[in-house]
């Protein structure tokens, strides 16, 4: 089955970057739908960015957009979420997940629905300090 490993997370100021990655193996299906989420203490897990792996599907939460950037690596088993102009609301422990679309334009609602992800990785930390 699917394998996710995220790694890149760390403690920044605000303002700072960072780069995630998520490091997938073991594909049973051609496509997917890979979603970064992320949760902090007390809060729901919420869907951060959503990509699909054939391509011209990307989708942002409101609260990222402009800011944060998913893509996938020429390889395509590589996932990156880079993030600019970090905030203190930012941090959060941040969770690689895939999913199997019905077809490539349903990427775009999955970060509301994470049943349909079916494999998930342990997460890694990101803090950004003020």
């Amino acid at each position: 089955q699917v394998q996710l490993v995220e790694s890149g997370g760390g403690s920044v100021q605000a303002g700072g970057s960072l780069r995630l990655s998520c490091a997938a193996s073991g594909y049973t299906s051609e496509r997917y739908c890979m979603g970064w989420f992320r949760q902090a203490p007390g809060k729901e897990r919420e869907g951060v960015a959503v990509l699909y792996t054939g391509g011209g599907i990307t989708y942002y939460a409101d609260s990222v957009k402009g800011r944060f950037t998913i893509s996938q690596a020429n390889a395509k088993n590589t996932l990156y979420l880079q993030m600019n102009s970090l905030k203190p609301e930012d941090s959060a422990m941040y969770y690689c997940a895939a999913a199997t679309p019905a077809w490539g334009r349903a990427c775009s609602g999955y970060a509301a629905d994470p049943p349909r992800f079916r494999y998930w990785g342990q997460g890694t930390q990101v803090t950004v300090s003020s």
